[in-house]
This record gives structure tokens, sequence and C-alpha cells, in this order.
């Protein structure tokens, strides 16, 4: 892992629990693991989980595996597993050696299906889906138990290796552990550890036709790999029950212990990748990579900085109660860090041309222009000046309100690193649009210094009209309406149809050689970052200010 990666530790119930562990000598050495499924692009909810499992196990001189739960071949692909990975040296972790997958242990888990079989804790069961989802009760009413429950170990041996040499069709067969149809946790009521699915698995092919769940798979694979502690997010909680019991009832070779923290949530953000599936497969975004998207693909191409998230997981911090996070909060880090860290160039979003009738037709000059004050290294770069400008639209009144210090009729304002100009006259076209302002310069006031003293309450960014290039800017809102999508019935219906704006801007002539992905800051306006699309397209990381409070 970077050292930009390692926060310094803060205290937590898991720290806490760990520590008190290695104290009492009850590990050698501290072993978590990230386990996610292969079946989608991680989004910035698995960043918590990675950032806590990761560090964690750096803290106490120990190790993570990335390990892959790789059991449903119909919806996992290797394009996931790759994007996952990538994601995850992204936020500046490294697994090293301890890379996994649970198809590396098929052929364990399939010995140990058998293993519960033979004791009498497991059976094949022939319902449907439909009937086991009915038999199975309700949280005041037990189940009822399944008319197969019963069948002899020879029958259950017999049936589950036929399951294994393809005899059967997917859904045909389920096997089953037998434990308690009227227990409390509607998990321990039978629950199905192994399927049939026949389709193609990214690694094994078709060597397999049957395939363990989440729950048979994933507290064996954390006993294979001696895990010491199973870090994981609450929805896993009432699993827990089952995880132990399923340890208790396995030759495993070590008992890890789980542990449930909070998960993430935040406004106007869905964390369900089962939505974020819908909208990639519905079309309602560009890709996974959409930066729309809380992917982590999506957020970097949004130009968030991996440094940003990891400071912002740390200042969420790690908690037993769920709670929702504003996403003001996450945007306020990114934009701290985008602050030390971007230079800063000028680009206007909807242009406005200004004449400046006094300066000498064909003339022009370069004016010196600063990177970054926020970083004194960062140097300084050339601008180049001409007669005729381009500012923002918005830098222009004609009927200024009071507290309106741009430009407005006879109004004088501050260009950056240029001059002092005031507007002497608006040029509207047939429609009584402005679409020209006619101005004048002091000469005295270059670099934007005052000659005698003189005051002005406004500097406006703008960009020379002559070698301006011109750029796609794509300016991202929030993708959905409602702070709290997850919460309709529907939440694709709640999409924002304003989450995307594209506009054709001006920018500085520098801009032409801005590398894809490197953050930059149009003054006055919000953070950018080039993207990968051809041509010299921006993406609008975030603006300057907090604009959802205002909206």
């Amino acid at each position: 892992m970077s050292d930009a990666a390692a926060p310094p530790a803060v205290s937590n119930f898991l720290r806490e629990i760990v520590s008190r562990d290695m104290a009492e000598g009850k590990h050698k050495a501290v072993v978590t693991r990230f386990p996610p499924e292969p079946n989608g692009y991680l989004h910035i909810g698995h960043a918590k989980a990675i950032c806590i499992n990761f560090n964690i196990a750096q803290e106490f001189g120990g190790h993570c595996n990335l390990r892959f739960d790789d059991t449903n071949p119909a919806k996992e692909e290797q394009e996931y597993i790759d994007a996952i990975q990538a994601d995850v040296r992204w936020l500046g972790f490294d697994w090293g050696k301890n890379l996994f997958y649970a198809s590396d242990y098929f052929e364990t888990l399939y010995e140990w299906a058998e293993h519960l079989i033979r004791n009498g804790d497991a059976y094949i069961d022939d319902q449907s889906a439909e009937e086991t989802r009915l038999n199975r009760g309700t949280l005041t009413e037990p189940g009822k138990p399944s008319p197969f429950r019963d069948r002899s170990v020879d029958e259950n041996l017999d049936l589950f290796r036929r399951m294994r040499a393809g005899e059967f069709p997917n859904g045909a067969r389920v096997l089953r552990a037998k434990i308690d149809m009227a227990a409390g946790n509607i998990n321990l009521r039978d629950p199905v550890l192994y399927r049939i699915i026949h389709t193609h698995h990214p690694r094994t092919g078709t060597s397999w036709c049957i395939y363990p769940n989440y729950d048979f798979a994933h507290g064996q694979s954390d006993a294979l790999e001696h895990v010491t502690h199973s870090l994981c997010s609450l929805e896993y909680e009432d699993h827990k029950p089952l995880y132990d019991w399923l340890l208790a009832h396995l030759p495993v070779p070590s008992h890890p212990k789980q542990y449930e923290f909070a998960r993430l949530n935040m406004t106007y953000t869905l964390l369900s990748k089962r939505h974020l599936t819908r909208l990639v497969q519905g079309k309602h975004v560009s890709g996974w990579d959409d930066p729309r998207m809380p992917t982590l693909a999506g957020l970097r191409r949004r130009g968030v900085p991996a440094p940003a998230l990891v400071d912002f997981v740390k200042r969420v911090g790690v908690a037993r109660a769920n709670s929702v996070v504003d996403i003001a909060m996450f945007d306020a880090c990114v934009r701290e860090m985008l602050n030390k860290t971007a230079s800063r160039y000028m680009g206007v979003l909807r242009p406005l041309k200004v004449v400046i009738e006094n300066y000498p037709e064909g003339a022009g000059e370069d004016l010196e222009a600063v990177n970054n004050p926020e970083d004194p290294g960062a140097g300084s770069r050339k601008v180049p000046f001409s007669r005729e400008l381009y500012i923002e639209q918005d830098d222009f009144m004609e009927e200024p309100p009071k507290k309106f210090f741009r430009l407005s009729p006879g109004a004088e304002v501050r260009l950056r690193y240029a001059y002092f100009v005031t507007c002497r006259e608006a040029v509207k076209n047939a429609a009584g649009e402005v679409v020209e302002l006619r101005c004048t310069y002091d000469p005295a006031s270059k670099g934007g210094n005052s000659p005698d003293g003189r005051k002005v309450k406004a500097t406006l960014h703008w960009v020379s009209a002559a070698h301006a290039k011109t750029a796609e800017v794509r300016l991202y809102n929030p993708l959905f309406t409602r702070p709290d999508p997850a919460s309709a019935e529907d939440p694709i219906s709640e999409l924002n149809p304003n989450s995307l704006e594209v506009i054709e801007a001006k920018v500085e002539p520098a801009l032409a050689d801005a590398v894809v992905g490197t953050p930059v800051q149009f003054e006055r306006l919000g953070y950018f970052c080039r993207d990968q699309d051809a041509g010299l397209v921006f993406n609008r990381t975030v603006g300057l200010r907090d604009t959802y409070a205002k909206a």
C-alpha cells in the first residue's frame, strides 16, 4: 500500500477488537480479506470496506487478501475481475501474493458438502424455488419442512453426485443444510448451500455445473485462508449464525470471527449493485464508468483523486449504527484536496464576446499567470491577451441589481492578470439578446494593478478570442432528484433529467495539452479533468462551492 493511502489510525470498535485479540495472544498475525463478487464494478461503498480491511491489516502487521467470490458464473465476467483489481490499486492498496478466488476451493467445498450429508446435516431438496420460498415462513410464522428433508444419507449422496455429473437441469434440485425450520433467524431455516447452474465459468470453464452459494463459500474460504477477522457490513449480521454454524459442522483448518460495521450510505446516491446494473443495462448512463455513477471507475473518470476518497472514508469513521452521509461532505473532501493540487487555468463556459476598443488592432501580449496560489512551487505560465476576449455571460447584466459588482454599462472590473476594463456599450442581436460588449481598458493597470489606488469590486476570468480553444465541457449534477433514491418504489424513476449538461466552452490554449485524468481548476468555476474520449473534452469534478445546499 502506498503512503498516500495510509491515514493515521483513528480509534474505532474494530481496531479495539483486533488490538485486544492481539494483546491476548489469540493470533500470531492479523489476516483480513476483501471478497467482492465479480458481477459488476465497485462503488464508493466498497471503498469503505477496502480501506477498513487493508488499513487494519497493515496497522497490525498483517495482510489483507483480495478474494473474488466467483460462485455465480451466470452473472460474472473477466471484465469485472480486471476492473476490481484496477480499482483497489487505484485506491493505493496492494494485496501482493494474496490474490484468491472462491473457485480455488471448489473441490474442497464439494468434499465438505458431502461431509455435511454423511453427518445428516444436509439433504437434497426437489422443491421449486417458489415452493421453497412459500414454505420458508415469515418473521412471525415458522417454516414448513420440505417433504424431502428425511431422505437417507445414501440417497442424498447419490443425488448430489449426479447433480455434479450434470444429470439434472437448472433449478431441478438444490442442496440444503438441515438446521431448524422454526428458527427465529430465517437464514437458519435450512438454507440452500448448492444450486445447479449450467453455464461457462470465467475460471473453471465447464468443469462444474453446481456452485456453492455465498454463505457456504464465504466462511469456508475465510477458514481456508486462515482469516482472523472477517470484517463486513451490517447487512451480513443476520448471516453470522449461519457463518458460525457451518464452521462448527465442518472440518475447517481455522475458525475466523465475523464482525460487522455500518455500510456507507450517501444522499443523492444509490449504492445497490442491482440497480446500478439496471442503470447500465438500461442505457440510462453511458457505462459503469459514467462520471455520474458512484462507481470507483466513474469517480476516477470524473477526476476525483483517490487520496480524497480515502480521506472521506476516514472522516466518515467506523461505527455500528447505520447513518446517511451528506454528499456535500464528500464534495468538500474532494474540493479541499484539489485546491491544494490542481493547477489553475481560465475557461469560459458560456462565452460572451468583449471587444476592447482602445486596444490596438492586431496587437497582443503574453501575461504572467500563477499556476497554483496554494503551491508556490507550481510556478507560472504565459496567457495570451488580445483586443477581443470572451467572458462568462453571467458576468454581465444590462440592468444590474444592487450588489452586482461585475460588468454592466459604465461599470469597471479587473480582468484576471490583465487590465481594468470599463463597459461602454452592449451590442444586441435582432432578438434583443446581448451578443457583444464594447469596452475600454486602462493601459496603466497592467497585471490587474490599480495605477492610482482606485478599487474595483470584481475580478473576472477571460480567454483571448484569437487564441482560445473550443472544448466540450460536461457538467455533472446528482443522478437522482431526491436525497434518498433507495427508498423509492423504483429508484430508476427518480433519475434527474438534468444530471448531465454538455456545453461548448472556450478555454485558454494551454489546456489543449492537458493530460487525461489530471485535475485542473477553471478559475471561479470549479474543478475539471480531461476525459478519455477523443478531442478536447472536460468533465466537471466538483464546483467551487456547495451546490447541493443551494439546490
